[in-house]
């Protein structure tokens, strides 16, 4: 808790986002000195509208009352586009030209969260761009004025665009689980819309959450959806997120298809017809990427993880698709080059509806022995200063290569091991992948050996 209430929290301002508990350390006063730092920044970069949407949790319209008030009070005008996915945020920032906006959502984080993810002049503020907000709000260096508020309604030009977009070769049976969140205002209608036939799970708002938490990252959120699978029609099962930008993919037996495994998909159907382009992964997916992607023409980039950090490099290197292992997937051939979930269900739809058995097509992307994220919990800050110490000091006997562009990802004839400093909380990241489980067990000892010398032994829970 600040015990200034003067100005925010500094812990609150994000990697990727700004994001807190409510009524804590993000309270009243803070939102509407945030809205003040936005406002200030984009008018500074000649922007003169921005548009404002929020996700269905319980606090999200009195966050969105606070923020406009901050953001007027500097002489920018608000367009409110209302409950809505991120990924519709993002999409109103193009279609009605601000090239700005702000979505208020606490993501998958717990119900007492909430946040802001920003974009400012076609860019998704990260790091140094979010720290600038806060130097605003500490500095008091807002710009004053009197903006003006509309509304839009952004949702039929969504779909339209998606209508238009998704071609299926045939009428596809899905099941789709919202988790109670922000994709319950499009998904169920976006898929009817383009063919598929839709049995649908939880696809009412809910700020409480009652059925399970809304984050398909998570096993034990997808077992509603593996149980109507398992017992209906459906040839397939997707999930997403509080705010409909990360996409879970769940077989009809019940196999879940982590992201790292459907990008490999999605990128043989994009290299069709864009060869030679450049596709995205993170340092947590896996390695079959790399040569699959230089296999069907393509070039593969690994890099940091992290949706903003991910669009920034996606403009650098001018790549037409990406994915994170978190379930971010970004199009950026016939779409925006932002995450999107909803719309990465529907391309997906639209590949496996030329074939008979689309979950056998997912279940026959190549596969290793591999963890789930592990976390090693640390106090806060400590994770940033051991990987530094790590990324100087740690010796592999068995590797090939280290790649330090986010922590270590050590590379091994059969496999690798990755660890890094979470931005979002105060853990080292963890996974490993390899050809075989002696190899897996071989690559976590090798980690835990060189860890041991930096954390005490019982925090390595692997």
């Amino acid at each position: 808790m600040n015990t200034n209430n003067e100005f925010p929290e500094k812990s609150i301002f994000k990697a990727y986002d700004i994001r807190g508990v409510v009524g804590k350390n993000l309270n009243d006063s803070s939102v509407v000195q945030i809205g003040k730092s936005i406002g200030t920044k984009a008018l500074r970069e000649n922007q003169k509208s921005i548009c404002v949407g929020y996700d269905g949790r319980l606090s999200s319209p009195h966050m969105f009352k606070l923020l406009s008030k901050g953001l007027l009070s500097t002489g920018i005008n608000v367009t409110s586009i209302g409950l809505v996915t991120t990924p519709m945020l993002y999409f109103s920032t193009h279609q009605l030209k601000t090239k700005s906006g702000i979505m208020i959502t606490g993501s998958h984080n717990p119900p007492d969260y909430n946040g802001f993810k920003i974009v400012i002049n076609d860019e998704t503020l990260s790091t140094d761009g979010i720290q600038k907000l806060y130097k605003i709000i500490i500095e008091k260096s807002y710009l004053t004025g009197k903006g003006e508020m509309r509304s839009a309604n952004i949702k039929l030009p969504y779909l339209k665009k998606i209508y238009k977009d998704i071609k299926l070769a045939r009428p596809i049976s899905i099941a789709i689980d919202c988790g109670n969140g922000a994709a319950s205002v499009c998904a169920e209608e976006l898929y009817k819309g383009i063919g598929a036939k839709v049995e649908s799970l939880f696809c009412n708002i809910d700020g409480n959450f009652p059925n399970h938490h809304p984050d398909p990252s998570n096993l034990k959120n997808l077992t509603s959806l593996q149980e109507l699978l398992a017992k209906g029609d459906s040839e397939l099962g997707l999930a997403f997120d509080g705010d409909g930008d990360r996409l879970g993919v769940v077989t009809k037996k019940g196999e879940v298809i982590f992201p790292d495994r459907q990008l490999l998909l999605f990128a043989e159907d994009v290299l069709k017809k864009n060869p030679g382009a450049s596709i995205i992964f993170d340092v947590k997916s896996t390695r079959h990427l790399f040569s699959w992607i230089k296999d069907r023409g393509g070039i593969p980039i690994i890099w940091k993880t992290g949706h903003s950090l991910i669009k920034a490099k996606m403009k650098e290197s001018k790549a037409i698709l990406a994915g994170e292992m978190s379930g971010h997937m970004f199009f950026n051939d016939r779409w925006y080059g932002f995450d999107d979930g909803v719309y990465a269900g529907a391309r997906l739809i639209e590949i496996l509806s030329h074939f008979d058995n689309p979950s056998e097509i997912l279940e026959a992307l190549p596969k290793s022995f591999s963890t789930p994220e592990l976390h090693i919990k640390l106090e806060e800050g400590e994770q940033h200063r051991i990987i530094k110490t790590l990324q100087i000091e740690a010796k592999f006997e068995n590797a090939n290569e280290i790649i330090k562009i986010d922590g270590l990802r050590v590379e091994y004839n059969f496999g690798f091991g990755l660890m890094r400093a979470s931005n979002t909380t105060p853990v080292i990241v963890l996974r490993f992948e390899a050809n075989s489980s002696k190899n897996l067990k071989l690559i976590q000892n090798e980690f835990k050996e060189i860890l041991k010398t930096y954390i005490p032994q019982e925090k390595i829970l692997f």
